[in-house]
């Protein structure tokens, strides 16, 4: 919950880099090391040189749609800003936001104008007058973003089907995944067998994948690597929130390295059924998807020549939009009264993210080859050809 109420932005990702480098820092068995373009990567002080063994990378990426001030008025009641990231124009008329100042004072102020994304959209707004003096201390390149409630996790029912507890807070994605990440790789740092992973948190992804790419040119991974990414997705009938983490085959730009991501679904199956053998009062559930609603930088690592996959959380609200099936299909009332709320995940299915992520870590395995697969039934069954 605290790691997800951070703000955080494209290229000002400074309040989550503190975060994680505290977090290693209490734990003097692991190392972090940001490359040239500011990502992070953290090993084990016993990790194996990559020449050595195949290392498993599993990343994720440490921004999230909002806002970056570009200037302030001398009287602190006006902001100038650029918004970083995807969300649609309705969102913004009028819009509530909170910037942050280098001191984490909260300044309260409403959009009067926000412009076309090209790339980032350009946006103005006036303070609320009682935060006017705190906004004077308000300088360029400080964080701005929606205006939402501080974090709850509550039984919630989606569609009419409880779901458990979920998390309703400023940022699932990536922060959400990012956090499995820490809790499995806090798990693994005493198993031998996975002296091999590592994770990669990554900078701009919202604006473009800028520092998976900057990554791959730096190769920050070596060339060798595998890598699961972590990411939030977009809910839906057919990938609902509280079915479990998602094995994602692909996205809109790409399909996702076949053989790993079959490895992850096989593990996935393994787990389903150990859970259903022991009986489990929660049993283990996962889902496998497209998820061609947005993009990933699984692509991204794909086309640098990795060996690249996906899991991924199913969130609501994605990127902050509220009723965004009703705004993308135009309804009236759905465009008129368009407004950014709390994104949410299932506890349970971020609780599967984790276990998923452990066994990863400690028993991926690749699966036969297809072609062995294909071969073996030949030989068994080729003789139905000869009636």
């Amino acid at each position: 919950m605290e790691l997800t109420a951070l703000p955080t932005a494209a290229g000002r990702e400074e309040r989550v880099v503190s975060f994680v480098t505290g977090w290693c820092h209490d734990r003097p068995d692991l190392t972090c090391t940001p490359d040239d373009a500011g990502n992070l990567v953290i090993e084990r002080t016993d990790a194996p040189p990559s020449a050595h063994t195949t290392p498993l990378y599993i990343t994720a990426h440490m921004d999230h749609p909002a806002f970056v001030v570009t200037g302030v008025s001398d009287d602190g009641a006006a902001l100038d800003l650029e918004f970083r990231g995807g969300v649609k124009d309705p969102y913004f008329h009028n819009a509530p936001i909170t910037a942050f100042t280098r001191d984490d004072e909260p300044v309260f102020a409403t959009l009067t104008d926000a412009g076309k994304a090209e790339p980032y959209r350009a946006c103005t707004a006036v303070v609320d007058a009682e935060h006017r003096a705190h906004a004077k201390a308000l300088g360029v390149g400080d964080v701005a973003r929606w205006r939402l409630p501080d974090p709850v996790i509550e039984p919630t029912k989606i569609a009419g089907e409880d779901v458990g507890d979920v998390l309703w807070t400023h940022c699932c994605d990536d922060l959400a995944a990012l956090g499995a990440a820490l809790v499995a790789f806090d798990r693994l740092r005493d198993a031998p067998e996975a002296s091999h992973v590592r994770l990669l948190l990554t900078r701009a992804e919202e604006v473009g994948f800028i520092g998976a790419i900057a990554a791959c040119k730096m190769r920050t991974m070596p060339s060798n690597a595998r890598v699961v990414l972590l990411e939030n997705s977009r809910a839906s009938t057919i990938a609902p929130i509280g079915d479990g983490p998602i094995v994602r085959v692909g996205d809109r730009m790409s399909t996702f390295h076949p053989v790993l991501t079959g490895a992850l679904a096989n593990l996935s199956r393994e787990l389903t059924k150990e859970s259903a053998e022991r009986e489990d009062e929660l049993p283990f559930a996962w889902q496998r998807k497209l998820m061609v609603g947005g993009a990933c930088e699984a692509s991204c690592y794909q086309a640098y020549g990795y060996e690249a996959s996906c899991l991924c959380l199913p969130l609501g609200n994605y990127h902050n939009m509220s009723e965004l099936d009703r705004v993308e299909d135009e309804e009236p009332e759905a465009l008129e009264h368009a407004r950014c709320r709390p994104e949410h995940v299932a506890i349970n299915d971020w609780l599967g993210m984790v276990e998923l992520l452990v066994a990863a870590g400690t028993r991926l395995e690749e699966p036969t080859p297809m072609l062995d697969k294909l071969e073996k039934l030949h030989e068994e069954r080729g003789a139905v050809l000869k009636g």
